[in-house]
């Protein structure tokens, strides 16, 4: 890239003992971890002030943990065996490449029972009582999913986790150890000898656009940069669906083509292709994690804004056609089998049919922004819950979301979702039958669907009894009506592979660079596949994203203090 004047500034020259190229969770960590070890860091970040802590900030802040004070107090019995059984049946390591992604699985694993809730605590992060039950599995003991809840809502969601490292990032800027530079965008990494030993780029024009609202490309000069270790904590491709398109693995079908976007266009990769380019290795590219709930945002920050619903298990799921989805494609359950199942069957869609009392009880919408109450620490707001009706955002996207149809009959219903996508897909007999068979199976003690048995054994744990799992009831029943649809749209999120690195947090070089460490060059966050370039395997447990941008930037951010010495 060059400036449009015939004669370009001249590059103006940074130097410290530490680059971190991205201000997210896991670059804030990493640059805050280095500092406190008593060196200079250089903070970069592409976008301005306002984007600080990058996508943590928009989360709906769940972390897992295991075996916590939380679980116990609500009689979830958990050990780190479990977990482990949990996590590995999950990400089905089977590639030669799986090493070190292998080995971060086992530290985070250690990290999420042991010391991950007495660190945060000791930074003020705290939780909300009643822990998730998130991805609840494939429906075998040694599969996909977790056996218990786990997924820890912050007290605060995404900003409530983020808060304690801008605290200390305010304080080393204060002291002048960490140095924040922003609208620096890192094209390039220098390097000498094969060792990476700085970055160069463009400084932006500076845009006072809000958070997540794309911003000018357009350069007002040049950068380079020089220390003894460089970081990328650059995040992953999730924003940018034409990479996604090249990357999409074979297993999962093709790519939809009506897809909305759960990160801002900023999350485009950028770090990832610039490190490969230079010799990293990226590995498990094909490897992703795109939630099959997604809604249109009717108030979007982003380009192709969506939204995921957080859903109970109760609404009944079918395809484009209204065909019911087999087991364990249930709402919760397993994400990636879902989106499996969906690709194979076509369509651009899929369905939740529901009733307003299933809607008032089970659905949350992922996302700070979301969840007002929690995010805003307001302890009324959030007894509120238990109370009839649906949540204030859940109620605005019913209200104006355009993926929301309602009436009072199967016949209404379907005509009016059918008039939603412009074509007659849905037959209404069709799908009364499949509705009617379902709630023959609610109307005693005893029944052969395995949904039904699955949401009475939720109820069965208090904090889904409480406030995430209507009592079972007939769909027809007019009492629980009126009856809704709600259309769900795929939902770009994360890539689980990313640039391979051992404990440390250091990338190791691709095979045709001669393998082995690149020196200088760490990673971290979604970058490194939230660590050794895909800690999750195949398919991840919910709850273990920002964790794994906390663990992979603390790990890395000690990797470099001790090389740095």
């Amino acid at each position: 890239m060059s400036t449009p004047h015939a004669a370009r500034p001249a590059a103006h020259h940074l130097a410290a003992d530490a680059i971190v190229v991205g201000a997210g969770l896991a670059g804030l960590v990493a640059a805050c971890e280095i500092a406190d070890a008593g060196h200079d860091v250089l903070l970069l970040e592409r976008e301005g002030m306002a984007d600080l802590g990058g996508q943590a900030h928009w989360s709906f802040g769940g972390l897992f943990l295991v075996d916590s004070p939380e679980q116990r107090r609500l009689g979830i019995r958990d050990s780190l065996a479990l977990a482990h059984q949990d996590w590995m049946g999950s990400a089905r390591f089977e590639r030669p490449e799986d090493h070190w992604p292998r080995a971060w699985a086992e530290a985070y694993l250690r990290f999420a029972a042991g010391e991950k809730r007495a660190w945060l605590h000791g930074m003020g992060v705290r939780f909300f009582p009643v822990v998730g039950w998130a991805e609840r599995g494939d429906g075998t003991a040694e599969g996909h999913g977790n056996s218990v809840p786990r997924f820890h809502v912050t007290w605060g969601t995404g900003p409530g986790v983020l808060e304690p490292f801008l605290r200390r990032l305010a304080a080393h800027r204060e002291s002048g150890r960490i140095r924040l530079r922003t609208r620096h965008a890192v094209e390039a990494l220098i390097l000498e000898d094969g060792r990476a030993v700085g970055v160069r780029g463009h400084v932006l024009e500076a845009d006072a656009t809000p958070r997540g609202v794309a911003s000018t490309r357009r350069p007002t000069g040049e950068f380079e940069a020089r220390a003894g270790a460089v970081l990328l904590a650059t995040g992953g491709i999730g924003g940018n669906p034409d990479l996604v398109g090249e990357l999409w693995p074979q297993r999962l079908g093709t790519m939809p083509g009506d897809v909305v976007r759960g990160v801002p266009a900023s999350v485009d990769g950028a770090g990832m292709v610039m490190a490969r380019d230079a010799g990293a290795h990226w590995i498990n590219a094909d490897r992703m994690w795109h939630y099959t709930e997604g809604l249109r945002n009717w108030d979007p920050v982003w380009e192709g804004h969506g939204i995921r619903i957080l859903p109970g298990p109760s609404s009944l799921w079918v395809d484009a056609r209204g065909e019911r989805l087999p087991a364990p494609a249930y709402p919760g359950f397993d994400t990636t089998g879902t989106l499996r199942i969906l690709r194979e069957r076509g369509g651009e869609h899929s369905w939740f049919v529901l009733t307003r009392r299933i809607i008032e009880k089970e659905f949350v919408l992922s996302g700070s922004e979301q969840n007002p109450d929690l995010t805003g620490k307001d302890l009324r707001a959030v007894l509120g819950r238990v109370r009839p009706g649906a949540p204030p955002p859940v109620q605005a996207f019913l209200d104006r979301g355009e993926d929301f149809v309602t009436a009072s009959d199967v016949p209404g219903l379907v005509q009016k979702m059918n008039a939603l996508v412009g074509e007659d897909l849905v037959d209404a007999e069709r799908l009364e039958t499949q509705i009617r068979a379902r709630d023959a199976e609610v109307v005693n003690r005893f029944a052969k669907d395995t949904q039904i048995t699955a949401i009475r054994g939720a109820r069965r744990y208090v904090g889904d009894r409480l406030i995430r799992t209507a009592a079972p009831h007939r769909l027809l029943d007019p009492a629980a009506g009126p009856l809704i649809a709600v259309r769900l749209h795929v939902l770009l999120r994360k890539t689980l592979g990313g640039l391979e690195t051992d404990l440390d947090g250091r990338v190791q070089c691709a095979p045709a660079a001669g393998g082995g460490a690149f020196d200088g060059l760490f990673a971290a966050g979604e970058a490194s596949g939230f660590g050794g370039g895909g800690y999750h395997g195949n398919s991840a447990l919910e709850g273990t994203f920002l964790g794994g941008c906390l663990f992979s930037g603390r790990q890395a951010g000690r990797g470099i203090a001790q090389e740095l010495g």
